[in-house]
């Protein structure tokens, strides 16, 4: 009894001592979208596809994610593209039934 109760005392004071880490729901991902034409020595570096800013949100959530700000930033040759989106929250599907709400 005294063991078990040493262990939980040890427990409870590694989880006291765990950080605090802050966590933010939003990030940002970034494409190359050609603008004209390309010079060969760019298009073998670099592959541009505006696409690709959904494509690395869909990898980064595991829910839909919602699109907050999109920019276009002038670059040479062509222009980069900037997504900021924000994941969301999961809501379980028995949450429905009780009229719960997720809570951030």
């Amino acid at each position: 009894m005294r063991i078990s109760s040493a262990l939980v005392l040890l427990l409870l004071f590694a989880a006291g001592c765990t950080p605090n880490i802050p966590v933010e729901p939003a990030f940002g991902v970034s494409s190359l979208n050609a603008m004209g034409p390309i010079p060969p020595e760019f298009a073998a570096f670099n592959r541009y596809d505006p696409r690709v800013n959904m494509l690395l949100a869909e990898q980064m959530c595991t829910t839909p994610y919602d699109v907050q700000v999109i920019k276009a930033l002038d670059a040479a040759p062509g222009e980069i593209e900037t997504m900021q989106a924000e994941c969301r929250i999961y809501q379980p599907w028995f949450s429905k039934l009780y009229g719960q709400q997720p809570t951030q």
